[in-house]
């Protein structure tokens, strides 16, 4: 099947953990000068993220998540320390990475399908092979039916859930996200984290999420990141029971309200 030859090839698990991580970060510094002062937002970040793991982000407003993503995809550099991808050097933006960011970032005047395609189509990819891959995504998201509308057409979720369909299609090593949630409504919001579970447990693509939402941050991942502000740092890692998400009504449980609490607690009196 072409989905098969396209899909994420299966690694065997190794005894050694390490050698699974996908994103290693070591010492990870990034100052913003200006003739007149330095602010570091960051200040010697140090995580690593397994190859097929769902890790959050959290922390307050001015951590400096959103800065670390945007230094993983190559979109800003940093100041100093080590940052890789699968054991190389990340120096710039590469298609080993796919981003979905809060706001859609689609383009207008391409219908459902061609945004799905646009990285596709850059990269020559045949017309039968692209229009498999298009047709498995939109499937996948939910949006068939939607193949030929364009943006406007489309709420909110939806065209959310065409840039995730946009950013798999290309196959990427990594997929990045930026609080890709913060703009919809409570019911879009807990729909779009569900369809995003289902996608990552089917496609076991590697995700990095920033949030600013604690829920969302442990309904999602197996391992979660606390952040602090002034200047970011990580204060500590909270591993999310494995089982957690076959407990019914999840949300509602005292397990997950004690892990809520664990990383408020941490989080402190600083602001979300």
């Amino acid at each position: 099947m072409m989905h098969a030859q396209h899909a994420l090839s299966s690694q065997p698990l190794s005894e050694n953990v390490m050698a699974l991580s996908k994103i290693k970060a070591e010492n990870v510094s990034k100052v913003y000068s200006s003739k007149k002062s330095q602010f570091v937002a960051l200040d010697s970040v140090s995580f690593h993220v397994d190859a097929h793991e769902f890790v959050s982000f959290v922390g307050p407003s001015g951590c400096g998540k959103s800065s670390l993503l945007r230094i993983i995809a190559g979109l800003e550099t940093m100041t100093s320390g080590s940052l890789t991808l699968s054991g190389h050097e990340i120096d710039g933006p590469g298609a080993d990475r796919g981003m979905v960011f809060q706001s859609y970032t689609l383009f207008p005047w391409l219908s459902v399908r061609e945004n799905i395609e646009f990285g596709l189509t850059l990269k020559g990819v045949p017309l039968f092979e692209k229009r498999a891959i298009s047709d498995h995504f939109m499937e996948l998201v939910g949006l068939r039916k939607f193949a030929k509308s364009l943006p406007k057409e489309l709420s909110g979720g939806m065209k959310q859930r065409v840039a995730i369909a946009r950013a798999l299609a290309n196959n990427p090593e990594v997929l990045l996200m930026d609080e890709p949630f913060g703009a919809l409504d409570p019911q879009t919001k807990n729909a779009m984290q569900e369809l995003l579970l289902r996608i990552w447990e089917k496609e076991k693509t590697t995700v990095v999420f920033i949030t600013h939402d604690i829920e969302e941050a442990i309904f999602l991942s197996e391992r979660v990141y606390v952040m602090q502000a002034h200047p970011g740092t990580i204060r500590k890692e909270i591993v999310i029971p494995p089982g957690l998400r076959e407990v019914e009504d999840v949300k509602d449980s005292a397990a997950f309200h004690k892990l809520k609490k664990q990383i408020i607690s941490l989080i402190g009196h600083q602001e979300e």
